[in-house]
């Protein structure tokens, strides 16, 4: 019996393999979830440019994260170029009416491995070291009809030259509750550039609506010798 199998077997006896997992959105702004308009306009009530000051009501999103399966303590990678005019927290896409072929992602990315039991998981992501071309993908996709090739991040000369990232991350569990990240970085470009690494923590927020409870809290442990914080429900 391998590993693996191992872990199923135990998941299948009551040991939580399943808890933490790649549950976290790859999108949360626009859908159907977050919308409470009167019309159903979900694109426009919970928009990509709001979601980085605005808190979800069901769920939450981020770059190849992770969350337990009831997604309150989420983890996720943030990243900043040093171009960008905001950090790259979730992936952008385009919504039903900007997209000439309908609603797109325009990002590159990639899941790599993962185990059953999500005890090994790999995932890549290619991050431009330009400033990630938001409205030129939004005014040009616009413009062309339907019968017109989708314009896509390559067409928009970013990752010229190979002057790009790519961003690996890695999660391994020890135990169910016990889980390593590791987080690799390599500059595909001919020259060196900035790269602002951001990993998150954070709790989704259950606590702004009615009944939601006291809020959360996450601490740094002083005194530790290392960089250690806690992160807890009172």
């Amino acid at each position: 019996m391998n590993s693996e199998t191992r872990r199923l077997q135990e998941a299948r006896q009551g040991q939580p393999w399943k808890l933490w997992g790649p549950y976290l959105s790859e999108r949360q702004w626009g859908t159907v979830r977050e919308d409470y308009s009167d019309n159903g306009d979900a694109w426009n009530y919970f928009s990509h440019d709001q979601a980085r000051s605005r808190a979800y009501r069901w769920g939450e999103d981020g770059l190849g994260g992770i969350s337990d399966d009831h997604q309150f303590l989420c983890f996720a990678l943030v990243l900043w170029n040093g171009n960008d005019p905001i950090l790259k927290e979730r992936l952008f896409g385009l919504t039903n009416s900007e997209g000439n072929h309908g609603e797109d992602v325009k990002e590159y990315y990639f899941y790599l491995d993962s185990t059953p039991t999500h005890s090994y998981m790999k995932y890549l992501y290619k991050y431009a070291q330009a400033a990630f071309p938001y409205d030129d993908l939004v005014k040009t996709n616009r413009r062309r009809s339907r019968e017109e090739l989708e314009y896509e991040l390559l067409d928009t000369g970013v990752f010229d030259e190979d002057r790009y990232f790519d961003i690996f991350v890695e999660y391994a569990k020890s135990s169910p509750t016990d889980i390593t990240i590791k987080i690799s970085a390599v500059n595909r470009g001919p020259e060196a550039a900035p790269l602002h690494l951001l990993p998150t923590l954070w709790f989704r927020n259950t606590w702004s609506w009615s009944n939601g409870g006291s809020k959360p809290v996450i601490q740094k442990i002083e005194g530790s010798g290392s960089s250690i914080v806690r992160a807890y429900h009172t």
